[in-house]
């Protein structure tokens, strides 16, 4: 791709006045086995309406790796090494300059003052801490965003592991512990609110069973210990964290309402397999202390000492919600599903959910699964389950007159506070993403950001989105 982004005078270049840019587009039982039906959709209201709980926490996300660039001032990771390989990304692209936010952090902090965030959740690179200077942008970032009186909200690990570093090895899990309290000893002053993980699930099942994702493994359940490690790395960090003296610790899980694509023993049994798989094998040894039945038992090592450091106690519990699965009985063929390919032979097949529109990605727009899904865990977990934050949700549209985007986000903002009024305790909300980025498999061909990015010019384009939140963040609450 080519960009001038690395040209130190493409960098002081000046952003026109970013709110004032104009709006032209440049080139155990399973969650919810019954389906939509007895929650209500958020309905006609609109977000800026509804009245949240004092202290409620605004905010959005970014990764390290998809917006950071600079890839010659770190140690590389695992995605650089899959991104070199042909036909892994669907432009070719990588992430070498990205949205070279580790040039122009300044800049995207106005970005957020000016949206009115409470907060900004971000991740450090471990790659990056790893090399000579490198935790010395993070702690410039975390003195600008706290000038900004915006809060700042590190995700420790955001499925950049270090090239030379293995999940499927336990030492990895120990080596993250040693790196989150290097940067814990450094930020911890200013940093009040911590996050370990970032979605387990997808960097086990897309990375180490699937091969769509970095590392490119495609050992199907044989990827189970890359999870457990994951876990107990999460656990340790947790840890580090509290002997560094944090009070305010999370985890950000990917959750996903799933239903049986209809209401036969086959395609109930697989939507159970599906629900264990991506929800309950990541959330109940984090809350509960134990796995799923049948589960314990896979895992290497000595794995009931492992669960009392992986269940170590959280603050509060981070969701991370796009779609609901349909998911029905197996097919004997290969199938496609959301770009992903998925090989014959696993016990469960996703279908699609018909009558909802989709977003650019082809993921079906249903915001009273958030509902759902919300108080399912809840009603799942109980007292065991700590305060809820959605650390991540949004869509991919084209344009800089994103109208579909504000109908999504209004829709979701909504659905939050319908869960909040059927009791479920949300603390926040943070919307994917600030800006348009690298978006993994799929490159720079699908757009999440509020802010539009030239990936070519760098130049930065609040879109009708980004007005539209800055507003809802004004309004009377």
């Amino acid at each position: 791709m080519a960009t001038d982004a690395g040209d130190p005078a493409s960098r002081s270049r000046p952003l026109a006045d970013p709110l004032s840019a104009p709006l032209t587009d440049p080139p155990p039982a399973p969650l919810s086995v019954s389906g939509p039906g007895p929650l209500p959709g958020p309905g006609p209201r609109s977000a800026a309406r509804l009245r949240f709980p004092d202290g409620f926490l605004w905010g959005v996300s970014t990764s390290a790796h998809q917006i950071e660039g600079a890839a010659g001032e770190r140690e590389p990771s695992v995605w650089d090494v899959f991104t070199a390989g042909p036909g892994r990304v669907k432009d070719g692209s990588t992430a070498a300059v990205a949205c070279d936010h580790y040039h122009r952090y300044r800049e995207d902090v106005a970005l957020l003052a000016g949206l009115g965030v409470d907060a900004y959740r971000f991740s450090v690179s471990w790659p990056r801490v790893n090399s000579p200077g490198g935790l010395d942008f993070y702690d410039r970032l975390v003195d600008e965003l706290c000038a900004a009186g915006v809060r700042p909200v590190p995700t420790l690990f955001h499925w950049d592991l270090p090239a030379s570093l293995d999940w499927m090895d336990r030492d990895t899990a120990e080596r993250f512990a040693a790196y989150v309290s290097v940067v814990a000893g450094r930020l911890g002053d200013r940093v009040t609110k911590w996050i370990t993980l970032n979605e387990p699930a997808e960097h086990t099942l897309l990375g180490h069973a699937l091969g769509a994702h970095a590392p490119g493994r495609r050992l199907l359940f044989d990827a189970l210990p890359a999870a457990h490690h994951q876990l107990l790395a999460h656990g340790l960090a947790v840890r580090a964290l509290r002997a560094a003296g944090a009070q305010d610790i999370g985890i950000a899980n990917s959750h996903s309402p799933t239903w049986p694509a209809s209401g036969s023993p086959a395609d109930v049994e697989a939507a159970d397999f599906y629900d264990l798989l991506l929800n309950r094998l990541f959330a109940d040894p984090l809350v509960l202390g134990a796995y799923p039945e049948g589960v314990g038992e896979l895992m290497p090592g000595d794995v009931a000492a492992d669960l009392k450091v992986i269940s170590e106690p959280l603050d509060w519990y981070g969701v991370n919600y796009y779609a609901p699965a349909r998911v029905g009985a197996p097919r004997d063929t290969e199938t496609e599903f959301g770009g992903l390919t998925l090989p014959p032979g696993l016990p469960f097949s996703l279908r699609e959910i018909e009558g909802r529109p989709v977003t650019d990605f082809g993921w079906p727009v249903v915001p009273e699964a958030l509902t759902e899904l919300l108080t399912d865990l809840s009603a799942r977990y109980g007292e065991r389950l700590p305060p809820l934050v959605v650390t991540e949700n949004g869509c991919s549209y084209e344009g800089v007159d994103d109208q579909d985007r504000i109908a999504y986000l209004d829709a979701h903002i909504s659905a939050v506070h319908a869960a909040l009024e059927a009791g479920a305790d949300v603390r926040g909300y943070f919307v994917w993403s600030l800006m348009d980025n690298f978006e993994w498999a799929e490159g720079y061909t699908r757009r999440f950001g509020l802010v539009h990015v030239d990936h070519v010019t760098q130049r930065r384009t609040p879109k009708a989105s980004y007005h539209w939140f800055r507003e809802l963040l004004r309004a009377p609450r």
